[in-house]
């Protein structure tokens, strides 16, 4: 009797081990919104919104914190008509620019996200904070080009829809250390530095992303 106990106890376990099978990467798609503040709109960055979309890659280091890769293409546009802005002489301006930004952040859950055993204490839903480094790549319709350094920023909630399938929104501030995705730079005449009268640009983005790659899980612990 204990003997067919100790097998049911182990088959059970074993199950539970299998349903509750971890992975390392996740890869997916996004969908959302592009933004701008600059010098031709300095006041609301949703004034004229483009398209934008891409897709990204996650390494999940542990249930808190999270590693992405992100490749998104936007459309971005402004114009002083409409914005407020009050150049010297009456000079205004308006642009159009596709912008392509590569970048890699790191992510901090609030709560351990995952599913699993219930002594683990995962969530489905979690909110996270996001920072990392990237580039954005501009051009604009008359031909004009731009590249610089961003600070990407910002937070997102996700969720896990099934066992390898999770779905998240995630709002992101670029900094740009540039002053050309507006095709203007200066037009105060004041001389623009690394870190000043330069750009920004923002992403608001659904997510949705598949896991792959299982942890190879041996004696409680976890690779």
């Amino acid at each position: 009797m204990k003997r067919f106990v100790s097998i049911m106890t182990a088959a059970i376990f074993a199950v539970l081990v299998l349903n509750a099978q971890e992975y390392r990467f996740e890869v997916g798609p996004t969908l959302g919104i592009a933004g701008y503040l600059g010098d031709i709109n300095k006041s609301n960055m949703w004034k004229h919104p483009g398209l934008a979309g891409g897709a990204m890659l996650r390494y999940v280091a542990n249930s808190r914190w999270a590693f992405k890769g992100n490749l998104t293409y936007g459309r971005v546009s402004g114009s002083t008509r409409d914005s407020g802005m009050k150049w010297p002489e009456g000079y205004g301006a308006e642009f159009k620019s596709n912008i392509y930004d590569l970048s890699a952040t790191a992510e901090f859950n609030f709560f351990h996200f995952g599913a699993g055993p219930r002594y683990k204490n995962y969530k489905r839903l979690s909110p996270y904070m996001v920072v990392g480094l990237g580039t954005v790549f501009s051009t604009t319709g008359k031909g004009n080009t731009g590249f610089c350094l961003t600070l990407p920023m910002g937070a997102g909630v996700k969720f896990k829809l099934k066992e390898r399938m999770n779905i998240g929104f995630e709002f992101t501030m670029r900094k740009d250390f540039g002053d050309k995705l507006d095709n203007v730079s200066d037009p105060y005449g004041i001389k623009h530095g690394f870190a000043k009268n330069t750009d920004w640009h923002s992403f608001a983005l659904f997510t949705v992303t598949y896991e792959f790659s299982k942890r190879c899980t041996k004696c409680h612990y976890v690779e």
